[in-house]
């Protein structure tokens, strides 16, 4: 049963195979609401990012920005006033924690500068749900999903973009951050578990950090 989502605009984050764009996804499906899903497979060096980090690292993010700004100006700058609210499977700031993740220090600086003013026209979400599953989970949800390259994603890497995304939520005070531990979920198969997370994401929530552990 659909229940009322409070919010004008949601950034649903997560680790990679976490599963925020197959949720959006089953929102979008529901509620005919905007979604803006992340175009990553147009990114030509992201296969060799992951055969060869150091050399690629600039060129990956680089792509990611200025593709995630064309596709965010495009839809969340010209919203669709029919519709209910926009839900998307990625922020703009997902753009800086990976690029401090994955360059050295000198080219982290030369992003953040042009980050900067890209993100300026942006709103801030009114909620980021971020979806935290153990590595040994996210890896077996890469697995099913069978992209090539992403064989190549050591357990150390995924622990590290972990680590940036909770660093960075440390710092939010202006909305709400809502991590919810999905470990034993699996909301794609079971509706009760789609159904308690949606309530989850429905509910309000102060601004700052809020973690939940999802029981059904």
């Amino acid at each position: 049963m659909a229940v009322e989502i409070p919010y004008n605009y949601i950034c649903v984050e997560g680790n990679i195979g976490s599963g925020k764009t197959s949720f959006t996804q089953m929102i979008h499906q529901e509620y005919q609401c905007e979604l803006i899903l992340e175009e990553f497979k147009d990114n030509p060096f992201l296969p060799l990012f992951y055969q060869d980090k150091e050399r690629y690292a600039f060129s990956v993010e680089l792509f990611f920005m200025t593709e995630r700004y064309k596709q965010l100006q495009r839809q969340l700058l010209n919203q669709d006033l029919f519709q209910q609210f926009t839900i998307s499977d990625y922020s703009f700031i997902k753009s800086r924690l990976f690029a401090k993740n994955n360059l050295i220090e000198e080219e982290y600086r030369l992003f953040v500068k042009l980050w900067e003013v890209l993100n300026n026209p942006f709103p801030k979400p009114d909620i980021l749900v971020y979806f935290h599953r153990d590595v040994e989970i996210l890896q077996h949800f890469i697995d099913l999903r069978g992209r090539e390259y992403e064989k190549l994603i050591k357990p150390e890497y995924l622990l590290q973009v972990q680590h940036t995304y909770f660093d960075y939520f440390k710092n939010i005070l202006t909305f709400p951050v809502v991590i919810i531990d999905l470990n034993t979920i699996d909301f794609v198969k079971e509706k009760q578990h789609y159904e308690a997370l949606k309530h989850l994401i429905s509910s309000k929530y102060n601004p700052g950090v809020h973690r939940i552990s999802l029981l059904v």
